[in-house]
């Protein structure tokens, strides 16, 4: 498997000089500057391509090229947009960047409710408490009928915490919610906006009346139309799972089960029609045995994010170490080193240690010194394998 690594751009404090240093072959990036829906210029593209070759690096897999909101709730102006999505794929194509990552979940990226929760090694990794969660859903968001998606017990513990909850806390539930980890990923919202909420509510309105049906025709819809010109310039689609994979906010997912891959990859059976394997996100629903899934899927597999989780009993989740919990990364990488090894992957998000801790002025999850860490951690298994692999091949021999 190639090893890659996200990067944000030339603005990113991490250099590709860094990243050539620690192992790194390819580079995962996008065109952060262009606002959703606009067409990507075939010189920009080319600029960055450049910019990465020139420092010894190849740009391996575009995440993400974004779908916008209208193309997801089909809204009057999708066509347009998607005839944008397909002159950006070809371009894309041109310049010989052929597998692109990229998202269908309404609103809202990935969700979580701390951004440092301290760890007892003393580093911090991102988490997922749901009641904080439910807090934010019922109390501070005030969503229509959002009481409805939480248990009796649930909402008693919600009410016990909007008793001690302060004003800092619930800014902070906020911005890690639907700021911090959004305005770097989508651009819905972003740092400077004086009114998050208030903008947060106009987008869950756009889907009122979409359910998981309706939501899946759109996707299939918005696939049909993009698939034939990436076919036509041999660009590899692979969307991202959903994360978490259930439902939040009133809002359907599509792609948070086998089930769901398996619709999907039927829907439009190209092979241009992938999946962006996430071990992190699938990880996170006690519904999904990640390796069956990989098994399941590798074939149709273009990109693959190795992270994992720790899921607890209440529904909280934590990001764990790259070797431990339920995204089985040992297994995975055997799984895919044997049924699709040239695939490209990166060790998604980080824990917060050492000097990241101190200088932490990088993305949530996208820390410098504990994804070098994870990066040498899937590094081993991958040699691991290898050499497994070599002492299986030499036994045949004899």
């Amino acid at each position: 498997m190639e090893k890659t690594w996200r990067w944000f751009g030339k603005k990113d404090p991490i250099s590709l000089e860094m990243l050539r240093q620690i192992g790194v072959e390819g580079i995962v990036t996008a065109l952060h500057e262009i606002p959703n829906g606009e067409i990507w210029p075939l010189d920009a593209i080319l600029d960055l391509k450049n910019h990465i070759e020139t420092a010894g690096l190849h740009w391996s897999v575009v995440e993400s090229l974004p779908v916008s909101e209208s193309i997801k709730y089909g809204g009057t102006d999708r066509k347009q947009l998607i005839e944008n999505y397909k002159i950006s794929l070809a371009n894309l194509g041109k310049a010989g960047i052929t597998t692109v990552c990229y998202n269908f979940m309404p609103v809202i990226d990935w969700v979580r409710t701390d951004l440092a929760k301290k760890n007892k090694d003393g580093t911090y990794s991102l988490h997922f408490d749901k009641i904080r969660f439910a807090c934010f859903d019922c109390c501070i968001l005030q969503r229509e009928n959002a009481e409805k998606d939480y248990s009796p017990e649930e909402i008693r513990q919600v009410r016990e915490l909007e008793k001690t909850i302060t004003p800092a806390e619930k800014e902070d539930l906020i911005h890690t919610i639907i700021v911090k980890t959004q305005g770097f990923v989508n651009g819905n919202i972003k740092d400077d906006d004086q009114h998050p909420v208030a903008i947060f509510k106009r987008l869950l309105a756009l889907y009122q009346g979409i359910d998981k049906n309706k939501l899946r025709e759109n996707l299939q819809y918005f696939l049909e139309q993009i698939i034939p010109t990436a076919e036509q310039y041999g660009v590899k689609l692979c969307i991202h799972p959903d994360d978490p994979p259930f439902p939040i906010f009133g809002l359907p997912r599509i792609v948070s089960s086998g089930d769901d891959i398996e619709w999907l990859l039927n829907a439009v059976p190209s092979k241009n029609n992938g999946l962006t394997f996430c071990a992190g996100s699938l990880s996170a629903g006690l519904h999904n045995n990640l390796p069956e899934l990989a098994h399941r899927f590798a074939a149709r597999t273009h990109f693959v994010h190795l992270r994992s989780t720790e899921v607890h009993a209440n529904g909280d989740f934590t990001e764990a170490s790259h070797l431990a919990g339920r995204g089985h990364l040992v297994e995975l990488v055997r799984i895919f080193e044997d049924e699709n090894p040239d695939l490209p992957m990166r060790v998604d998000h980080g824990k917060l240690m050492l000097g990241d801790i101190d200088n932490n002025i990088y993305n949530p999850g996208y820390s410098f010194l504990g994804r070098m860490f994870a990066l040498a951690q899937v590094d081993g298994i991958l040699a691991t394998n290898g050499s497994a692999s070599c002492r299986a091949e030499r036994s045949r021999d004899i």
